[in-house]
Formats: C-alpha cells, sequence, structure tokens
C-alpha cells in the first residue's frame, strides 16, 4: 500500500479467473486461445484482403476495415493478463497498469459501437440512395467520420482514470475479471463514488446508448425503404446486405449491455455469471466479427479465395 495522509491506493489489484473452477484454468485456457487466435488472424486477413483488392475499397470495406482493427485492438488488450492468469497463475497488475488497460478496453468498446453506427449509417445511405452511396459516402468523408470517432471514445472517457486515481481504496483488491473494467475498479473504493457512477452512466448513454438507439432507427428507416420495393427479389438483396452488420450488432450490444446491468444493478447475481457475460463480451464479438463477414459477404469471400489460390497456385 502506498500511502499519503488519510489517503490509501493499492499499488496492485488482484485479478480472478473462472470462481470455482481455478484448477481447470490450464484448460479452460483452449477455448480462450482458440479465440484469442481465431480475432487475430481473422481480423488481420479481413485488413489483408480488403487492402490487397481494389474492389473492396468502397465505405462499406472502409468501415469493416475499421471494425477489423479495434477487434484487434480489444483482443489484444486482454489477451495478456488473461492467458498469463490461466497459464501462469499471474493475478498481479499493478494499479498504473490496471487504469491504462481499463481506458484502452472501454475506448475500443465505445469506437466499435460507433463503427457499427457507421456501418448502419453505410447501409441505409445505399439501400435509400444507391446512385448517390458514393457521392455521400467519399473516402475523405469515411476517413472524417473515423477520426471523429476516435477522438469522441478518446475525449469521452480521459476523465475516468483521473476519477479513480482520486479516490482512497481499502481492504478488498481482487477484481471480478482477468482484466480491469470501471464498475469493477470503482466498487472496491471505500470513498464517495456518486461522482463515477454518474459520469460513467452519463458517458455510457450518450455514446453507446445513443449509438444503439440511431442504429435501431436506421435499421426502421432501411425496411420502410425494402418494402417499398416493387419485387420480392429485390427487396431480399437488400435485406441479405444488412445481416452480417445485424449479427455483428447483436453480438456485440447483448453480451455489453448485460455486463453493464449486471456490474450496476446484479449485486446478487451468482460471481459465476458476471464472468460469463465479461469474457463473452471481450473474446466472442473480436472472433465472430471475421467469421460472419467472411461467410455472409460474396465478395470479402470470393477475394479471399482468389488470394489462396494465387498463393498456392
Amino acid at each position: 500500500w502506498e500511502f499519503n495522509g488519510s489517503f490509501y491506493q493499492p499499488s496492485a489489484f488482484l485479478m480472478m479467473g473462472i470462481p470455482g473452477l481455478e484448477s481447470l484454468h490450464p484448460w479452460i485456457s483452449i477455448p480462450f486461445c482458440a479465440l484469442y487466435l481465431t480475432a487475430l488472424l481473422g481480423n488481420c486477413v479481413i485488413l489483408f484482403i480488403i487492402r490487397r483488392t481494389p474492389s473492396l475499397h468502397e465505405p462499406m470495406y472502409y468501415f469493416l476495415s475499421m471494425l477489423a482493427v479495434t477487434d484487434l485492438g480489444l483482443a489484444l488488450c486482454t489477451l495478456p493478463t488473461t492467458l498469463g492468469l490461466f497459464w501462469f497463475n499471474v493475478r498481479r497488475i499493478g494499479f498504473d497498469a490496471c487504469l491504462t488497460q481499463m481506458y484502452f478496453i472501454h475506448i475500443l468498446s465505445f469506437i466499435e459501437s460507433s463503427v457499427l453506427l457507421a456501418m448502419a449509417f453505410d447501409r441505409f445511405v445505399a439501400i435509400s440512395h444507391p446512385l448517390r452511396h458514393a457521392a455521400i459516402l467519399t473516402r475523405s468523408t469515411v476517413l472524417k467520420i473515423g477520426l471523429a470517432i476516435v477522438l469522441r471514445g478518446m475525449v469521452s472517457l480521459l476523465p475516468i482514470p483521473f476519477l479513480l486515481k482520486r479516490l482512497t481504496y481499502c481492504g478488498r483488491t481482487e477484481l471480478s475479471h482477468s482484466f480491469c473494467f470501471h464498475p469493477d475498479i470503482m466498487n472496491l473504493a471505500c470513498a464517495d463514488i456518486k461522482v463515477n457512477v454518474f459520469y460513467g452512466m452519463i458517458v455510457l448513454l450518450s455514446t453507446v446508448g445513443m449509438d444503439f438507439i440511431f442504429i435501431v432507427l436506421s435499421y426502421i428507416l432501411i425496411i420502410r425503404t425494402v418494402v417499398s420495393l416493387t419485387t420480392k427479389e429485390e427487396c431480399l438483396k437488400a435485406l441479405n446486405t444488412c445481416v452480417s452488420h445485424i449479427c455483428a450488432v447483436l453480438v456485440f450490444f447483448i453480451p455489453m449491455i448485460g455486463l453493464s446491468m449486471i456490474h450496476r444493478f446484479g449485486r446478487n447475481v451468482p460471481p459465476l455469471v458476471n464472468t460469463l457475460v465479461a469474457y463473452t463480451y471481450l473474446t466472442i464479438p473480436p472472433a465472430l466479427n471475421p467469421v460472419i463477414y467472411s461467410i455472409k459477404s460474396t465478395h470479402i469471400r470470393e477475394a479471399l479465395l482468389r488470394a489462396l489460390c494465387r498463393k498456392w497456385g
């Protein structure tokens, strides 16, 4: 402990694995290794294919590249501490290192939410105004959207580490997961955390909450447009372009909302449920997104097959 008058701050926190299954951590690490490997390889392949295929240099795939980079970041943020705990039982993480990891996990989560919103807007423009799609979403416009997304995440979350650093901590140092999460650290403090709770809720609702609402509104407008199409084939073709994005939205938002609700209101929820939802939130989307887009996107699939044929041909 570091002592400064009446101010106490732990030098480190202790991370937790899966409650009650500590003896099985080496075996549990196998599916986690598979998920991390899928996330790293899958997203790198998506980025490589888009970069090397000129026909994919359009807004939809620029946003998909942003999503892939964000998923890579999320996987790399939690991989060292998670596998370090499962393989070597390394539970200790320094206070400042924990705040740094927490900051990047939350930034990348907010960026992913915003990218999914941008992809919903892209689908709306492509379906509602197909002839003006390229004119509305030019390369410079996509770049500006990307920069705005990153800046929004960085600026809105910048006060969080400082709000945690000002708190006095006492007694407990055990985190609920093998990574650092804002509500988890906040609840270890023995000081007044009303400011942290209020600011955290405001930021969450004004970013991820608003993103989700606008994604739903985008799909309401898309459905209105699709219904007005003349033939059933056109209708199905238009909806088919949205399937991958809808899957990505569900895979990301369902566990995120569940984890936020558990941390704020689920004090009687068993620790195992909390842990499983947290791991689902941070490991499943980065691994599944490249798989979803590789299966559902004909252009990605064809470009991947061409690349493989050139490699082995």
